[in-house]
């Protein structure tokens, strides 16, 4: 080898060619040949692969070259085909190929940004007024910074143009459809999405964009229901240019100086008079501001609201209302709903027939007040009728709303492509607590049992979850007992006493199953359904320390019965409430009868879904309520399970008595009248709160079979049933 590369290095230069010296000519000019174009088509890749991140950080590639000056020129003949004005009967399913987007691990859809051209008609006049908006360059950047983006068009499930068309008043709405139609991957439009803010113009004000657009998908910010494709276009906020001008920290929900606030101008009259009249009639209470006149010379409109001669800070103003009113403009969309968002006012939308943004996920009832235009006579009677707790929850749901969806392009691009997504992977898209509960509660943790798993729980069996204060005797018998249930997983003890320290752990019964105490701060019955994290099962069972005269089969068979009905509460004690003619209002029964409407969960089992439910969602001041009184958690919960599953619990097992040693005393509490006379009182306080009566009586009752036949023992799955 030593040899022929010597004689190779007379003969060529030291380089290349000394690698390969057999080799003949053609073969050679052949190979480099193929490895320059792979040299070239590597840089190439590397110069476009992070468009448009990549020109957008170059130092002399700013907002206005990007623009005009720098991108190709592509001319449209006036004979270009345009497309179709856009098929309204369009679905996921007739008019997006999902076999694009195609399987991959983490269940993303991937977007691809066409490159940015400059497109003018014949004469060179171009098609749009303003070129690319630094909102739409924000957007197509925030696309390109995300895990949703590819620069790879074959791997492609989403084409995004780089022709902007958010604001129609800046478009001629033929040209701008021939250009659509010239995109490479058109294809009729399919699996192509459109961003547009502000469509129609005038004198009709179209709610939907009025270029031509065959099958592509609009993310608008106007939708009607009449335009509106349900589960195909997304329906967006009209982006605010004062959320990035204007700083507005939170402020803590309750009350404010003002009870409603107008801040909307060039309204229409028959609305401003109406607004007028409310103002009479309710004085300070309502702020009715309009655009000011009487500014000095160069004065800011945009930042400012008057009434009457004085002048406000605008948006700041809008912080010092609980309520604000969005009225319909030329445009069903109005910017003002980002405005009032983003002050934590609760926004009292009166626009009929206005697809709300993002309502395909978000809950806008958590957040906002939606009144029919001609009930705008009776908007501040409507709105008095709200309870305060309820308005500070508004406000909170409100500033979160923008905060995670309104705040900037980047958070609705991204929303609008992780609905896309959600719809092309339901099995992986976000769950209602996901979209509309601020991350304050791990939800990741847990699966909602109101929809069929996925995947196996991760823990199998149950964990017991025993609430305890002082009755160690008790409380040890209760362990034991539970601990020859097969499918027990885990014991966690709740310690409710914040004055005596638990047992030492040679005094604990000695079991086959994790055992774990969990001391508390504060003694709360509430405790008894606070999300441990020692709780690895969906499961759970909630008993008391007295509760030692369930048997082992009676626990297992209550088990299997919940598997099978995990949205419920399944329960041993069954109670009963009725309505009291006389008194009118409820009453809570206590004694047995075939009729059933709540399990107590002194002894019952459960989804752990419910804890987070119970700890982080209970409506009202339900919680505080129960820790108050000491009294009521249970119908608490049974009336949380109910009002979100609308099912009856299930009772196991035909104890007609649910006795026990500890409870017969005749100071026991359950046998206090005054603590009857309170649970009944809960119910009421309850019903109130809620709204409504979730509770539904059923008679029913699960048993084992071969319950009561006449056969041998030992042929029946669980023998020890029944037997007091």
């Amino acid at each position: 080898m030593v040899r022929h590369s010597m004689c190779a290095s007379g003969k060529y230069s030291s380089r290349g060619p000394a690698l390969i010296p057999r080799m003949k000519t053609k073969h050679r000019i052949y190979y480099i040949t193929l490895f320059s174009v792979v040299l070239l088509g590597l840089i190439a890749t590397g110069m476009f692969q992070f468009w448009p991140h990549s020109i957008e950080s170059t130092a002399d590639w700013g907002l206005d070259r990007r623009s005009v000056h720098d991108a190709p020129l592509v001319r449209l003949p006036v004979s270009n085909p345009i497309p179709e004005r856009g098929d309204l009967s369009c679905r996921m399913h007739t008019c997006f190929d999902v076999y694009r987007c195609g399987y991959n691990p983490k269940n993303r859809i991937k977007v691809y940004i066409y490159p940015l051209q400059r497109f003018v008609d014949e004469v060179g006049v171009p098609i749009s007024s303003t070129g690319l908006s630094r909102e739409y360059n924000d957007l197509l950047s925030a696309i390109s910074d995300s895990e949703f983006y590819t620069d790879d068009v074959t791997r492609a499930c989403l084409f995004v143009p780089s022709i902007d068309v958010l604001n129609q008043n800046s478009l001629r709405i033929r040209e701008t459809a021939q250009a659509l139609a010239m995109l490479p991957r058109w294809d009729k439009g399919m699996n192509h999405l459109l961003f547009n803010m502000l469509p129609g113009g005038p004198p009709d004000y179209n709610t939907a964009l009025d270029v031509p657009r065959d099958r592509a998908l609009l993310a608008g910010g106007g939708f009607s229901t009449w335009t509106y494709r349900q589960g195909y276009d997304v329906s967006i906020p009209v982006y605010s240019p004062l959320s990035a001008d204007v700083e507005l920290p939170e402020r803590q929900p309750g009350p404010r100086r003002y009870f409603i606030l107008s801040s909307q101008t060039a309204i229409h009259r028959e609305y401003r008079a109406e607004l007028e009249r409310l103002k009479e009639e309710n004085g300070e209470a309502l702020l009715l501001l309009d655009k000011c006149s009487n500014l000095s010379q160069g004065a800011t409109s945009a930042r400012n609201r008057c009434y009457k001669g004085q002048v406000f800070d605008y948006p700041q103003i809008l912080q010092e209302s609980s309520f604000c009113v969005v009225l319909r403009g030329a445009r069903l969309g109005q910017a003002t709903l980002s405005d009032v968002l983003q002050a934590g006012c609760v926004p009292v939308i009166l626009a009929d027939s206005y697809i709300l943004p993002f309502s395909e996920v978000l809950d806008w009832k958590r957040a906002s007040v939606v009144i029919p235009e001609e009930k705008l006579p009776e908007m501040y009677t409507i709105l008095k009728s709200i309870p305060h707790r309820q308005v500070e929850e508004m406000q909170r749901q409100a500033r979160w709303f923008w905060d995670a969806y309104f705040s900037s392009m980047k958070a609705i691009g991204m929303t609008t492509l992780q609905i896309i997504n959600d719809r092309i992977y339901p099995y992986a898209a976000r769950t209602y607590e996901q979209w509309n509960n601020p991350p304050v509660v791990k939800w990741s943790s847990v699966n909602s049992p109101l929809f069929l798993p996925l995947i196996p729980p991760r823990s199998p069996g149950f964990t017991a979850v025993v609430l305890t204060y002082d009755r160690i005797e008790s409380l040890f018998r209760v362990i034991t007992e539970i601990s020859k249930v097969p499918s027990l997983a885990k014991i966690l003890v709740v310690w409710n006493n914040q004055n005596k320290s638990p047992p030492e752990d040679s005094l604990w019964p000695k079991i086959a199953v994790p055992l774990k105490v969990v001391r508390t701060k504060e003694n709360k019955l509430s405790n008894r359904f606070f999300p441990y994290d020692e709780i690895e099962t969906e499961a759970v069972l909630a008993i008391d320390d007295d509760i030692i005269m369930l048997t082992s089969d009676e626990l297992q068979f209550g088990y299997e019965v919940w598997m099978e009905f995990a949205d419920r509460l399944v329960g041993y004690p069954g109670r009963l409430h009725l309505w009291d003619h006389e008194m009118g209002k409820w009453k809570y029964e206590s004694e047995w009868t075939n009729e059933v409407s709540m399990v107590l969960t002194g002894a019952a089992f459960y989804h752990k879904y419910f804890n987070y439910l119970y700890t982080y969602k209970m409506p009202g001041d339900i919680k505080n309520w129960v820790d108050a009184h000491m009294n009521c958690e249970d119908i608490a919960m049974n009336f949380l399970v109910a009002n979100i599953t609308g099912k009856a619990p299930i009772k196991v097992t035909p104890r007609k008595k649910f006795k026990c040693p500890e409870c017969t005393a005749i100071d026991g509490l359950s046998l206090d009248q005054t603590h009857m006379v309170e649970r009944s009182e809960c119910i009421n306080k309850f019903a109130s709160v809620f709204g409504t009566m979730p509770l539904k009586v059923v008679e029913h009752r699960a048993d084992p079979v071969l319950y009561k036949d006449d056969f041998p023992e030992k042929l029946k799955s669980f023998p020890n049933i029944g037997s007091l």
